[in-house]
């Protein structure tokens, strides 16, 4: 028998390709929302970064979170992210 297949999202950040539980999944809600889904089950445009400031540093810096989520992000934004990535990492 095989061993259940693990799905695998690619980081925004770093670019490395981790299991979906280990990252992150920030999402552009239909009412055009920039928001941090916990749940993975939220509808909207998704993008995964890993669980650490150093990859939504370099996200930010190449503007990956924008192209992935096609929109342009405001300062509040990621200063909001930043916030709660350092809950999560704590």
């Amino acid at each position: 028998m095989t061993g259940k297949k693990v799905p695998l999202r690619k980081c925004i950040g770093c670019g490395e390709m981790k299991p979906k539980k280990e990252l992150i999944r920030v999402i552009k809600t239909p009412e055009d929302e920039i928001v941090i889904d916990k749940t993975s089950k939220k509808n909207g445009r998704g993008a995964y970064i890993c669980n650490s400031l150093d990859c939504l540093s370099n996200a930010v810096k190449t503007k990956a979170l924008e192209r992935s989520l096609k929109v342009a992000i405001p300062k509040e934004v990621y200063e909001t992210l930043e916030r709660e990535l350092t809950e999560f990492e704590t």
